[in-house]
């Protein structure tokens, strides 16, 4: 070992989940339990996958400063995002076809999200209808919608979602078209599948997961049953709901969703300062600073290194949601440091739920609850509003000068 290096890389084997202490660990215990394809599916991204690595490295880069001798002994993480009062600002994302990881899908999540009491975001291509996801747990609920080229569709969902009693809606705006994304095209996961025996063979060497899907019955794509010609299958559903991206979309579109909704309403794909203020603009409640997990454009900004230009801009008059590379509760802390209402993620739970199904995204929400509260106290923040940027040890965050006069800390 060279002089003056730490050696971190202690090993060890992740068998299980008692093994699972980080976001990493659920990761490589979902890439044993699922076939090859399945796993390549949610872990890829587009292209070259340059902006999804960016939004993973981009948190070592920004450093922070903590506060001593602040009275933390009692430590309240709890905040309230688009009206909800939640335990933790970390709510999950909406991620589609949740019954290809686990059978339980998205109603082992749903579950898994009330009690950890925190927001769940419900995807348009979830396997469960919006209805089945809210019966199976109560708990706040944020469905996505997109603006379909059948606009009534849209405005369909949006009276389901009233009558199914979700907290929320929020509308992605960064999918004109589908990212081009390499692993899924080497693998044979498109729409329609084309799975060689190789793939086959895959399957049949991972009976645990196989049996799961056969024992949940027909894959589904439940908000969309009955809007396609043919066969409800996953695969014609999956057809039709590509087909209904829309690339002429507007922002007057957007108003017409926001009015429609007439409740807490967020924007999702935000990345820049102009598509901030025009959130603004159409009355949204939220917007969510996000590049869909490196799965769409691969030259794109990271999330948290465009947060602070668009805090600066719209900081109060809207809430901002950081989702982007979420691994630790110290990155929630960092967001919000540097003017995020909360964050989100979105693989991570579906890695926990590969990883145990219910019991896999309990385990990992708890472990970053447990990670922002601990961070929180070393950091000498009682609340969530103690976090500030004055914090934040860097002058420039992607060129962007981060403070604007003294920090303001004495440990600086």
């Amino acid at each position: 070992m060279a002089a003056g290096t730490c050696r971190t890389d202690v090993r060890y084997r992740v068998r299980g989940l008692r093994d699972c202490l980080n976001v990493d660990d659920f990761r490589t215990l979902a890439r044993r339990r699922l076939p090859a394809p399945i796993f390549h599916y949610v872990d890829g991204a587009a292209e070259s996958e340059h902006t999804y690595r960016r939004s993973l490295l981009a948190w070592d880069e920004i450093g922070m400063a903590h506060n001593a001798l602040v009275d933390v002994a009692a430590v309240d993480t709890a905040t309230t995002v688009l009206g909800q009062r939640i335990a933790m600002p970390l709510l999950l994302s909406p991620t589609g076809t949740a019954r290809l990881y686990h059978w339980r899908g998205e109603l082992a999540v749903a579950r898994a999200c009330a009690a950890a009491g925190t927001f769940y975001g419900v995807s348009m291509g979830s396997t469960f209808s919006l209805e089945e996801i809210a019966a199976a747990a109560d708990g706040p609920k944020l469905f996505q919608l997109y603006v379909f080229r059948d606009r009534g569709l849209s405005i369909e969902l949006i009276e389901r979602c009233k009558g199914a009693g979700y907290a929320a809606v929020c509308l992605t705006v960064d999918t004109p078209v589908p990212g081009m994304r390499e692993r899924d095209l080497r693998t044979g996961m498109t729409v329609p599948p084309a799975f060689g025996w190789k793939t086959l063979l895959d399957f049949a060497a991972h009976p645990a997961w196989t049996l799961g899907l056969l024992r949940g019955g027909r894959l589904r794509m439940g908000n969309l049953e009955n809007r396609a010609e043919g066969r409800q299958d996953i695969t014609t559903l999956a057809r039709f709901l590509g087909g209904q991206l829309d690339p002429s979309v507007t922002w007057e579109d957007a108003r017409r969703l926001v009015e429609a909704w007439g409740g807490p309403f967020a924007v999702k794909g935000i990345l820049s300062v102009a598509d901030a203020r025009r959130a603004v603009e159409i009355g949204a409640s939220a917007i969510i600073v996000s590049n869909h997990g490196g799965r769409q454009f691969d030259a794109g900004i990271t999330p948290i290194e465009m947060l602070p230009r668009i805090a600066d801009a719209v900081g109060g008059q809207i809430e901002i949601i950081l989702d982007g590379g979420i691994r630790r509760g110290m990155h929630v802390l960092k967001a919000l440091a540097l003017g995020a209402t909360a964050c989100a993620m979105g693989r991570p739970h579906v890695f926990g739920l590969a990883a145990g199904g219910e019991a896999g995204v309990r385990q990992l929400l708890a472990l970053l609850h447990a990670e922002i509260r601990r961070n929180m106290i070393l950091m000498g923040c009682a609340t969530i509003d103690a976090v500030s940027r004055s914090m934040i040890t860097n002058d420039r965050i992607a060129g962007y000068p981060i403070h604007k006069g003294d920090l303001g800390m004495a440990a600086v």
